[in-house]
């Protein structure tokens, strides 16, 4: 039971955190979450929109078929989405190991040629070479300081940046399910016809907007304008599905 306490604590304190407006302008809290959730938002919203879209064009008069395939196209586009934001991050952490590995090895092995191609890294940076000697000097006194600056200079990886597997996957599975739900549920509630196809496109339009004001915000962008493009590109996505829905509608019957 305390072990449960304190985790549930640390929870807390991390999204109270989160939450605290950042010290700095330059800060980036979450960013390492905030990518795959915003992708799977907009991808399920376009895609399933689109899909919805296309198969209602082919069947309009099936609205059991247009439900099979939102909800097919919300569990099978949320699991890819879940899988890929996984293994993509998963890898990268696992290529992050192998280089701190790799680095420590070679401060171990040849510390002098290590040292020298930190101090070449700042000159290169405009620092003069008794600067970067110095600089240099004092990070190789510490090993893991000197492997964390040789991995983010040499390589360009860090640890804070990719974030955790696990929640990029998650995050992208609930946002793509949540964004993938919004065109479906006019044709659960409606179950079809000319209203619920209306009902999906606008609620579709609107949940675009929001997620366009939404990255405004974390981008510091225009929100007015961030929200159109996002809405107009889901159109777009859905108005051509549309097109070759009908089309094949009209080629098969």
């Amino acid at each position: 039971m305390e072990h449960v306490k304190v985790t549930r604590t640390s929870i807390a304190a991390r999204v109270r955190a989160f939450r605290e407006p950042p010290a700095s302008p330059h800060e980036t809290r979450g960013a390492s979450i905030v990518r795959p959730v915003v992708f799977g938002a907009t991808d399920g919203l376009v895609c399933n929109l689109s899909l919805i879209m296309g198969v209602a064009a082919a069947a309009r008069e099936d609205p059991h078929s247009i439900v099979i395939a939102g909800v097919a196209g919300l569990l099978a586009g949320g699991f890819s989405m879940a899988v890929g934001e996984y293994v993509s991050v998963r890898s990268q952490r696992e290529l992050l190991e192998y280089q701190i590995d790799l680095q420590r090895h070679q401060l171990h092995h040849t510390p002098e040629q290590e040292r020298e191609i930190l101090r070449e890294i700042y000159e290169a940076k405009g620092l003069a070479w008794a600067e970067a000697d110095l600089i240099v000097r004092r990070i190789m006194r510490d090993p893991e300081r000197a492997i964390d600056t040789f991995v983010r200079e040499e390589i360009g990886l860090s640890a804070e940046t990719m974030g955790s597997p696990v929640a990029a996957g998650l995050g992208s599975l609930c946002a793509f399910a949540l964004g993938a739900f919004v065109p479906l549920l006019p044709f659960l509630i409606l179950g079809g016809g000319q209203a619920a196809f209306a009902f999906s496109i606008a609620a579709s339009g609107i949940a675009l907007f929001a997620v366009g004001i939404g990255v405004s915000r974390l981008t510091h962008r225009r929100a007015i304008w961030t929200g159109i493009r996002q809405a107009a590109l889901g159109g777009l996505a859905a108005a051509v599905t549309f097109g070759i829905g009908s089309l094949l509608g009209t080629a098969v019957h």
